[in-house]
């Protein structure tokens, strides 16, 4: 689904939109366009993609304050799961993604105790570990067990993530580009998916944004 199309729906819902939902929305559907614009860019389009998401999930809740931002959106994905009436990710995730799923699933360099391990040497164990986060990956896949599944696939784009925002890739680099493709593929299939149920479920408390609009 196209950012025009998601802002439209928007815009025919705004009546029924609490004005920090629309401004999340808003926010993420922006950034959705952004990506759309950086196709022969992967790292650029990677960002945009990852801040639209954070856009949808972020929360200024003070009792959140104490949770690593990842556990924030394992929270996120068991309300929106809950809300894919349809079973819209698991389609995405298992009929036309299920190629690139796999993949990041058995890249150890999207892995964060991979990089522990390069740094300390009590973390080898992380082989075994890896193995073992694949194979749970692998049963949520097949077992349609769509919350675990997308939280493990996140987490790993989250480690992408990580690595390409605190300067630890290089741009354009040939090193890690495949799992830069596979995460625009998936994230960029996810994202509007995320919106549409978000838009659909405006009953549900997404929380309150961090930065919401300010007149002075």
């Amino acid at each position: 689904m196209l950012a025009a199309e998601l802002k439209e729906q928007m815009q025919s819902k705004r009546d029924v939109l609490s004005d920090a939902h629309a401004t999340r929305l808003h926010r993420a559907i922006s950034w959705l366009g952004c990506a759309a614009a950086q196709q022969q860019e992967a790292d650029l389009q990677f960002i945009s993609l990852w801040v639209g998401f954070n856009a949808c999930y972020g929360v200024a809740e003070e009792k959140l304050q104490t949770l690593a931002e990842r556990e924030i959106f394992q929270r996120f994905i068991y309300k929106l799961v809950k809300h894919d009436k349809q079973q819209q990710i698991y389609n995405a995730l298992w009929e036309k993604y299920s190629g690139p799923v796999k993949a990041l699933i058995k890249n150890p360099y999207v892995y964060q105790p991979f990089w522990l391990a390069q740094r300390d040497a009590s973390a080898a164990d992380w082989r075994e570990r890896f193995e073992k986060s694949s194979v749970a990956a692998l049963n949520a896949l097949s077992r349609q067990q769509v919350g675990e599944l997308l939280c493990i696939v996140l987490d790993r784009l989250y480690v992408l993530r990580n690595q390409i925002m605190h300067g630890g890739a290089t741009f354009r680099s040939s090193v890690n580009r495949s799992q830069v493709q596979d995460g625009c593929h998936l994230l960029g299939h996810l994202l509007p998916i995320i919106i549409s149920i978000m838009l659909q479920a405006d009953n549900e408390d997404w929380g309150d944004i961090y930065y919401p609009v300010v007149n002075i």
